[in-house]
């Protein structure tokens, strides 16, 4: 990584970061939707300090498997569906790419509900309405302004996830109790704790990330100096693999440690009051209120909408990348409407449907049921396929993955099909 921070040294001051973080932060940022912030939240709410751990658990296979799909973005110079086209036969790419724009399709309907709910809490108002400005105001953002313009608009999104650090200091937390807890879990072994367990695992690590980040490797190549995949280059490359690994790993403890202040903030005042039952991020918000004060409620308000607007445009437009992939479509936010009619059309379609969603009484809880489970269906398959991609020196060239990044991927899959197994297991049980 040095050499990377090096060259961004060089950068004036006001530059660098911008320069170092980019796809890596933006994703990490928006796997903390308003859709995790309720699973974060129920998590603290419900069992209080005790899944503190969980966060340093799924921390490393996050890192990893997130590393491996902006690698293969960056390195092949194709978003991660038409990888997998190279490897699996087209209809179970075709498949998976359309429980993925499913899964994705419910995961707006819920983050847009939370955000027009939030907003209401905050200003009143119908909730439709404010759902309505935001899933217009996301859609148009995507569809009119290149991607050259959009990116700092998406990193400077990122931002409004400090409210839940903020969030966290104005409560009274018994930082002994919470820290020990974290490092040494005395877990309660009961099918709730397992599952919430299993939960927090299917939030942290989510399709739409590696499609997501995957594919902003490849708009990046685009803007950037070398404009051609790494595999092509006879030499050179190891800058922009410094680059990913830092962009990636600051990205991935940013999104966990977010996660963190959530289920922190959430035990303290929620769980200590009695307050165990959260189904949505909005819940928890109002349920904060008469507990913690004004304040903390409008941060913890206001930090739903501000990451709805960041994971709303991530989650449309992985959709939009996965299709126009599997179809050979042209697929990049760079391009005009007219030039890409079919990923815009895309985004939009998942948008608006998503909206539309808000309107047939189904709850946000079971929008989110049918999204983990969706999700469920097509991780474990698709990071078995990342695998084998990284690790394939004809695919990858001198950039395939090392040994510990290969190892790391692979217990990450393993983990991510237990979890999915638990999580069927559970309906099937339930």
């Amino acid at each position: 990584m040095t050499e990377a921070i090096r060259q961004g040294a060089r950068k004036k001051p006001q530059n660098m970061l911008l320069r170092l973080l980019g796809p890596g932060l933006v994703t990490g940022a928006a796997d903390d939707d308003p859709s995790g912030i309720a699973t974060y939240s129920r998590a603290g709410a419900q069992f209080g300090y005790g899944l503190l751990w969980t966060v340093f658990l799924t921390t490393p296979f996050m890192i990893a498997i997130q590393l491996v799909s902006a690698r293969i973005g960056r390195v092949t110079g194709k978003g991660l569906a038409a990888n997998v086209m190279e490897l699996a036969p087209r209809w179970l790419v075709l498949a998976l790419v359309f429980l993925l724009v499913a899964a994705n399709t419910f995961n707006i309907a819920a983050d847009i509900a939370a955000m027009g709910e939030s907003l209401s809490l905050v200003i009143g108002g119908l909730n439709h309405e404010h759902a309505l400005i935001f899933a217009s105001v996301s859609t148009l953002l995507q569809v009119f302004v290149p991607y050259r313009r959009y990116a700092p608009v998406l990193k400077f999104l990122t931002l409004t996830l400090f409210a839940y650090v903020v969030t966290a200091l104005t409560v009274n937390i018994p930082w002994g109790t919470a820290l020990l807890a974290a490092i040494w879990p005395r877990p309660t072994i009961t099918a709730d704790y397992f599952l919430m367990v299993v939960a927090v695992l299917g939030t942290t690590i989510s399709p739409y990330l590696f499609f997501w980040q995957a594919s902003q490797e490849v708009e990046e190549m685009n803007q950037g100096k070398v404009h051609r995949p790494l595999r092509e280059l006879t030499r050179g490359g190891l800058t922009e693999i410094d680059r990913i690994k830092l962009d990636t790993v600051v990205g991935m403890f940013f999104s966990n440690a977010i996660a963190f202040f959530i289920i922190l903030t959430t035990a303290a005042v929620l769980n200590a009051n009695g307050v165990t039952n959260i189904n949505s991020a909005t819940q928890a918000a109002e349920a904060l209120g008469p507990l913690a004060g004004d304040f903390t409620f409008l941060l913890f308000a206001l930090g739903i909408i501000g990451t709805g607007l960041l994971a709303i445009p991530v989650l449309a437009g992985s959709a939009a990348y996965g299709v126009s992939e599997a179809f050979g479509w042209h697929a990049t936010l760079e391009a005009k409407a007219p030039d890409a009619v079919g990923f815009y059309t895309i985004i939009a379609a998942a948008t608006v449907i998503g909206f539309g969603l808000g309107f047939t009484g189904i709850s946000a809880i079971h929008m989110l049921v049918w999204s983990a489970v969706l999700n469920g269906i097509v991780a474990v398959p698709i990071m078995a396929m990342m695998m084998v991609i990284v690790t394939n020196e004809g695919l990858m060239g001198r950039f395939k993955a090392s040994r510990w990044l290969t190892m790391l991927g692979w217990v990450g899959t393993a983990l991510m099909a237990v979890a999915v197994i638990a999580l069927f297991l559970s309906f099937l049980i339930g």
